[in-house]
């Protein structure tokens, strides 16, 4: 029997969790990882705290440094693939090389969005803030005389805001929301990490973005100029979704895949930032750019390549997230009273909770300051606990397994109470 060739197309965690699925099934077949990086894969989060002086090249590897040879991996660094040919089953790379493949999962992740500014072309030092090879480039340009201009107030802008803080002159974070954070966190709740990076020196301008620049030089929409040394442009990103749409497969904002991490093509799976799924706690198909769903979607898809079956029907948004020693975890989706939803809110000095349901379940959470045992919480989302099958009232001010009922204690500890 032909022993079957596994193509991951990426090398992110979304591949590791895939070589792992593949590996908890298949362990003899070939695995080939096309990577467009020159590293083993690490912790994109790490690359801040590396600028910061917390951590190390080598303490950012997600796995050990023999995790490939220990699976039976091949790894292509420094490869693009170009494209897939789904008739041949073959993945060519730009050298020309053609792999074939028995099923394929792309792993793709995310690109920096880029806006058209008027005069962008005439900044000399600029710098996105995605990968090892960002950080390190920033890191050569940074000096302690250094104005730094940043375009985004969202997590990869004010993680890099942080990072970089100890080592320039001034940070300035313009961004056309009206708080940090949009995306993650409530006006009031935002205004908490505001504050903490504000004392600790980062500028914002808020409801306010660059229309022109000139060399050195930003105009701002509200008609101020703003004067920089180094830019760092950290609007967003966009799914890479290239590889799945030029073979006609079903696109959204990413590449639309089932429960099995199966796209609409045949022996093509996908997972990780460049995916568009199912968001449990929302209701809605929606990119989740996340680590911890990136891992379970690659895992899913490397059992399912190999013909097993497994099932991930339980992505939500999930952020844990710190500034200067201020932390805070969210998970889920808020609604309003306006959706018929409601808010518990407990408050203390430096902390906020904000617990949202809907329906008689959990739907969504905000902690800042006190983030302990946030995974119980995390835990009712996903499962859709029924809110009147536990206490309640217990865990929303202490998350514990004793809100649970012996019974369903005992099933979640395997038999142990």
């Amino acid at each position: 029997m032909r022993m079957a060739e596994y193509i991951i197309i990426g090398n992110g965690v979304a591949a590791i969790g895939c070589i792992e699925g593949i590996r908890s099934v298949d362990k003899t077949s070939s695995i080939t990882v096309i990577s467009e990086e020159q590293y083993p894969v690490y912790g994109r989060p790490l690359i801040s705290y590396y600028l910061e002086g917390k951590t190390t090249l080598d303490k950012m590897n997600y796995r050990k440094p023999d995790f490939y040879e220990s699976n039976g991996c091949r790894v292509l660094y420094g490869k693009r693939a170009e494209r897939i040919d789904k008739d041949e089953k073959n993945v060519l790379l730009d050298d020309g090389t053609a792999l074939p493949y028995t099923s394929v999962c792309v792993a793709t992740g995310s690109t920096p969005f880029t806006p058209s500014i008027k005069g962008l072309e005439t900044v000399q030092s600029k710098f996105s803030f995605m990968t090892l090879d960002d950080s390190l480039s920033l890191e050569k340009a940074l000096n302690k005389d250094s104005r730094v201009l940043i375009v985004g107030a969202g997590l990869i802008g004010l993680k890099c805001a942080e990072g970089i803080s100890k080592r320039v002159g001034s940070i300035t974070v313009c961004d056309l929301a009206t708080r940090v954070l949009s995306s993650i966190l409530d006006n009031e709740c935002a205004a908490l990490m505001q504050a903490r990076l504000e004392e600790n020196g980062i500028r914002f301008m808020l409801e306010d973005t660059v229309t022109e620049f000139n060399g050195n030089k930003a105009t701002m929409k509200s008609g101020a100029s703003v004067e920089f040394d180094i830019l760092v442009m950290a609007v967003g990103v966009r799914a890479n979704t290239a590889l799945v749409k030029e073979l006609g497969g079903e696109v959204n904002r990413g590449i639309l895949v089932n429960e099995q991490m199966q796209t609409s093509l045949s022996n093509i799976y996908a997972a990780g930032d460049c995916t568009e799924g199912m968001d449990t706690s929302l209701g809605e198909r929606r990119v989740l750019a996340i680590l911890p769903n990136a891992y379970m979607q690659g895992h899913t898809a490397g059992v399912n390549m190999t013909g097993g079956r497994e099932l991930f029907d339980k992505a939500i948004p999930m952020n844990s997230i710190g500034f200067f020693g201020l932390h805070a975890i969210t998970a889920g989706s808020y609604f309003g009273t306006d959706e018929g939803g409601e808010m518990y809110e407990e408050r203390g000095d430096g902390t906020l909770k904000r617990l949202f349901t809907k329906d008689g379940v959990l739907t969504g959470f905000i902690l800042i300051g006190q983030v302990e045992r946030a995974g119980i919480y995390t835990s009712l989302i996903r499962e859709k606990v029924p809110l009147d099958s536990i206490n309640f009232d217990i865990l929303k001010k202490n998350p514990t397994l004793f809100a649970y009922s012996q019974n369903q204690r005992r099933k979640m500890l395997g038999g142990v109470v």
